[in-house]
């Protein structure tokens, strides 16, 4: 999560994430999940592309833009898997001997 993550941050993120859950009412978890997948790589790579002047410009960068894409998601995902972990039951709505 960034650092400065706001109240509008997490609308943000809730919206997409709403969006998927109605989208699953007529495709699998998993389509949905390739295709918020996909939608985010080709959003961050026009961000990428709207801040340079030409295609050379673009591959200069790609490799950083990639490597940091990746890196963002990785703990984005080591987050929320952390406080899946956690939370599991709750979240989950699961219940263990111990509850």
């Amino acid at each position: 999560m960034p650092k400065d993550a706001d109240q509008a941050f997490y609308d943000r993120a809730d919206a997409h994430i709403h969006l998927s859950n109605e989208q699953m009412k007529e495709a699998i978890p998993g389509e949905v999940s390739a295709s918020m997948l996909f939608s985010s790589a080709r959003f961050n790579t026009w961000l990428t592309a709207a801040g340079v002047e030409s295609g050379a410009e673009l591959a200069a960068k790609r490799d950083e833009n990639v490597a940091y894409s990746v890196e963002q998601y990785r703990l984005a995902l080591l987050e929320n898997m952390d406080n899946y972990i956690e939370y599991f039951n709750q979240y989950m709505q699961k219940k263990t001997h111990n509850d």
